[in-house]
């Protein structure tokens, strides 16, 4: 049966069949875009003809299209924080895990770029379908309208710290913010995790949450509580009288979520609460 084929993208990983194997590595079938090179410096096992592979298409440092098997630290519409390797006259170049570095021209950065610092960028291809990144992000960002539905789960980048909390890029393509009374740890720029839709405005602004609306996660939590005692000897200097700052600092969550653990866990026999802390029975 043959192959269904797609579109082969530059910036993005593609599914290739192996076509011609050289001295100097294989050649891979890019469809419209013509045999595109594979070097054995890209891959770290033989291959044959007719294997199909997971191939990263960017381009090398004469412009043509050139293929690995590494995996990048972003693609194409994806947001990360990478450091600056060199800044020339053309532009900042950042190490994001393959061979050649990564550009971002001058106009596309918000602030002149220092070799050696780490920023938050977002890849694209521009018009002249040069593979580049940007720290422009409002200019990317928001440009369609908000499609997304309540407890929706999706991919987030913290990209900012703001008065209000984080500010997080979605799916590479939306602003959102999570609230500082609704995150119980620090979250450092450049932090990606999953996160959940709580509510799109009427103005498109969109509200995030770390956990999922309804989630319970009073088990998790007291195996971390249960745990945290058997490393110190059954002992915890904690308790529903214990400070918001303190428990969060041990244990990530708000006070009220604690109490509840607590709680659960007297009820079972597994702790005593004292006015002194907690132990286990």
């Amino acid at each position: 049966m043959p192959r269904l084929r797609g579109l082969v993208e530059l910036g993005k990983v593609n599914r290739l069949d192996v076509v011609k194997e050289v001295d100097f590595g294989y050649y891979l079938d890019g469809d419209d875009l013509g045999e595109i090179l594979l070097p054995n410096s890209a891959t770290e096992s033989m291959l044959q003809v007719g294997d199909n592979v997971a191939a990263f298409i960017y381009k090398d440092s004469e412009d043509r299209l050139i293929a690995t098997l590494k995996t990048p630290k972003a693609q194409v519409g994806e947001i990360a924080a990478l450091r600056v390797n060199a800044i020339t006259p053309i532009g900042a170049f950042l190490d994001w895990g393959l061979d050649k570095d990564l550009l971002v021209p001058f106009a596309e950065q918000t602030q002149t770029m220092i070799e050696g610092n780490t920023y938050i960028v977002l890849l694209y291809v521009d018009v002249s379908n040069r593979l580049v990144a940007s720290t422009k992000l409002d200019k990317h960002l928001d440009r369609e309208p908000a499609d997304y539905q309540p407890h929706q789960q999706v991919e987030i980048i913290i990209c900012d710290h703001t008065d209000l909390g984080y500010k997080a890029a979605i799916n590479g393509t939306h602003w959102g913010i999570l609230y500082r009374n609704e995150v119980f740890k620090e979250l450092r720029v450049g932090y990606k995790t999953k996160a959940y839709i709580n509510r799109v405005r009427e103005d498109d602004k969109i509200d995030l949450l770390l956990d999922k609306p309804g989630f319970s996660s009073n088990d998790e939590l007291a195996n971390k509580i249960m745990k945290h005692l058997k490393e110190n000897d059954g002992f915890s200097q904690v308790n529903d009288k214990s400070s918001p700052e303190l428990i969060t600092r041990l244990f990530g969550v708000s006070k009220k979520k604690f109490k509840q653990s607590i709680g659960h866990l007297f009820k079972a026999g597994q702790i005593s609460i004292d006015s002194d802390g907690i132990r286990l029975t």
